[in-house]
């Protein structure tokens, strides 16, 4: 090989997930936005879970033992289901992005919504019961 042949730079390839291989890289900004939106699942994941524990833990003047155990498995397992549906969910709006599709609608929104209501109006008539008007 002589000193006037120059080979060209090697592209270099990270590691991605198989979903992400296909089409361009969004711009980063988009990608920034989606992670922050995975946190913000991540975040109400936790706060349910934290929910749940503090079920079982507080309330045990105001339910007996069933229900409280339905209540707070409820929210745990709803807080489970959260976090592992928003790694499914990060990874579907990336793949989205990068092939220039219209991003998928959160299927969870309206579940979430619907559980946390029921366990806010189970607490409110729970206190209400126990202590009064």
């Amino acid at each position: 090989m002589d000193s006037g042949d120059v080979s060209p730079p090697q592209k270099t390839t990270r590691a991605v997930p198989r979903a992400l291989s296909d089409g361009d890289d969004p711009d980063p900004r988009f990608t920034l936005a989606n992670e922050r939106t995975f946190l913000a699942w991540i975040r109400t994941s936790l706060a349910l879970l934290a929910g749940g524990i503090a079920v079982e833990a507080f309330t045990q003047e105001l339910f007996d033992a069933t229900a409280r155990k339905v209540l707070g498995t409820t929210l745990l397992v709803l807080g489970g289901l959260l976090a592992a549906s928003a790694a499914i969910r990060w990874l579907r709006v990336e793949a989205a992005m990068r092939q220039k599709r219209s991003l998928p609608l959160p299927i969870w929104i309206p579940l979430i919504a619907i559980v946390c209501a029921l366990a806010a109006v189970t607490v409110l008539v729970a206190i209400w019961l126990t202590n009064g008007f």
